[in-house]
């Protein structure tokens, strides 16, 4: 056997490195005896299969699309409060839009909700212009509460909120945004919009309206058969109406506040990819479809505060594919995808709920809890609606040395790749000293009370281990990527002696 440098960089005073071996081995591809390789980093860097760490171009262009995609409004189907008719994500909040109100719930936990005084009890919400693209729930262990195949919407409108006035939901550039119709005939002065937001509504010398400390309505826009009218925002306490110069009430008239929610403007996910046939997949956190039933400032929810999300991006970026949510009653969030020749998505993140989807799995069961997180591993098919497989990763935890005597840590993955077969690659961190091994290189950590690096193989059915190992000791683990020799490339965040290893 070779060992073999993968790639060496100079970053202003840091070095940095990732090793592999080159050679023929076993059935299982590990030579028991390993191969050594001294890796030191004086700057936080790293280098995983020979790339360096820093955004690719082709990541750059893909969240730049990303917030440009057109929103897409979900029928519900079961997947949120039954009171929902229709809800969209966009960035970082969810949009629940009831026949009497819309209510804005942001991962932070922050929940703004207006409601619509005085409106007719029989008005209909109505899905406009159907998309291609479908949304799809795994939430929970239980497959009978699984939602897929739900259909999706370019707007979504209330039709009769008040008589003769319609109100219609759609999306610009990654945000929510609304119109009323007011129909000839029709009295606006009927329209009265109750906020229920943290601190003051207030208007400032532009016209401009603050609803609390997140969202913003620029001064309204409001059109006539192509003309601009003049017109205003009333505020009265939390209530908002709006009044408007003389205009022709014998012809329609729309009113446009533009929307502006500033706490939540990115809209960059966390993890990317790029399959053969150019489609983007971008993967994240979201609070998904929990509609806050309680108190409009409420700080969570009862099914955790974030779930596991994958949107899928047609090559021309002009569609979504699919949405897919996966998560239980803990924390549940993507730290890296990969995508495979048949557009098969593979994920993996961390979770702390005992109630994760699992389908197909070598470990079926959180072997952490509500404080102490395990990996989880889930392959999604190309079409977004079906789980291939998903697992657990992952052990009881440990307590960290720490000044302040140890706190207890989980696992948590920082990678992901997938060869030609199927195989999936895993590789992060590990506090457990009963993290899942198989046909290891090293069998335990070196240091009770430090993180280890771990790296692990799952075949492409995903119900067994190929090889599960330690590796190193007081690691920082980086990114990981395969080649068609089945040979696995990893990286690490800090200094520590790494063996060397062939998969």
């Amino acid at each position: 056997m070779k060992i073999v440098t993968g790639c060496i960089e100079n970053k202003g005073r840091g070095f940095f490195a990732a090793c592999g071996v080159a050679g023929s081995g076993g059935s299982k591809g590990y030579n028991p005896a390993g191969a050594m390789c001294v890796i030191r980093i004086l700057s936080v860097v790293m280098i995983a299969g020979c790339a360096v760490a820093a955004e690719r171009p082709d990541a750059l262009v893909t969240r730049n699309a990303y917030g440009k995609v057109p929103l897409s409004f979900e029928l519900n189907q079961g997947q949120t409060d039954a009171r929902v008719k229709f809800l969209t994500r966009a960035s970082t909040y969810t949009l629940f839009v009831k026949a009497d109100e819309a209510v804005f719930a942001g991962r932070d936990g922050s929940v703004e909700r207006v409601k619509f005084s005085g409106a007719n009890r029989k008005a209909r919400v109505e899905p406009l212009e159907k998309q291609p693209g479908t949304s799809n729930y795994f939430l929970s262990e239980d497959p009978t509460k699984w939602r897929t195949s739900i259909a999706t919407y370019g707007k979504v409108a209330i039709r009769g909120v008040y008589r003769g006035i319609d109100l219609v939901f759609y999306s610009s550039e990654g945000q929510v945004e609304y119109d009323w119709v007011v129909a000839p005939g029709a009295d606006l002065r009927q329209i009265r919009m109750k906020w229920e937001v943290a601190g003051q509504i207030r208007k400032d010398a532009s016209g401009n309206l603050a609803l609390g400390s997140a969202l913003w309505q620029k001064k309204p826009v409001i059109l006539q058969a192509g003309k601009s009218i003049e017109g205003e925002y009333v505020v009265r306490g939390k209530e908002v109406r709006f009044e408007v110069a003389k205009y022709d009430v014998t012809k329609p008239l729309l009113i446009d506040p533009v929307f502006v929610y500033s706490t939540y403007l990115s809209r960059a996910g966390g993890s990317i990819a790029v399959d053969s046939a150019g489609n983007a997949y971008v993967a994240g956190g979201t609070n998904a479809a929990n509609f806050p039933t309680g108190n409009p400032l409420q700080a969570s929810y009862g099914g955790g505060n974030s779930d596991a999300c994958v949107t899928k991006i047609n090559a021309s970026g002009s569609a979504l594919v699919y949405t897919v949510c996966l998560g239980g009653s803990g924390d549940d969030s993507i730290t890296g995808i990969a995508v495979d020749g048949a557009g098969n998505a593979y994920i993996t993140g961390t979770t702390t709920s005992p109630d994760f989807p699992t389908s197909n799995a070598f470990q079926a069961s959180n072997h952490g809890t509500f404080a102490i997180s395990n990996v989880f591993v889930t392959k999604i098919n190309a079409s977004g609606t079906a789980l291939v497989y998903s697992t657990y990763l992952g052990g009881s935890g440990g307590l960290h040395q720490e000044a302040d005597g140890g706190i207890p840590r989980g696992d948590s993955p920082t990678g992901i790749a997938v060869d030609g077969a199927g195989n999936a690659y895993i590789t992060g961190t590990a506090m457990s000293a009963d993290f899942p091994i198989k046909n290891p290189l090293q069998a335990n950590k070196s240091d009770p009370s430090a993180f280890s690096m771990f790296v692990t193989k799952i075949d492409a059915s995903g119900s067994t281990l190929v090889y599960s190992t330690y590796l190193g000791g007081n690691a920082g683990a980086g990114g990981i990527a395969a080649d068609s020799a089945g040979n696995a490339l990893t990286g690490v965040s800090q200094g520590l002696l790494v063996p060397s290893a062939r998969g």
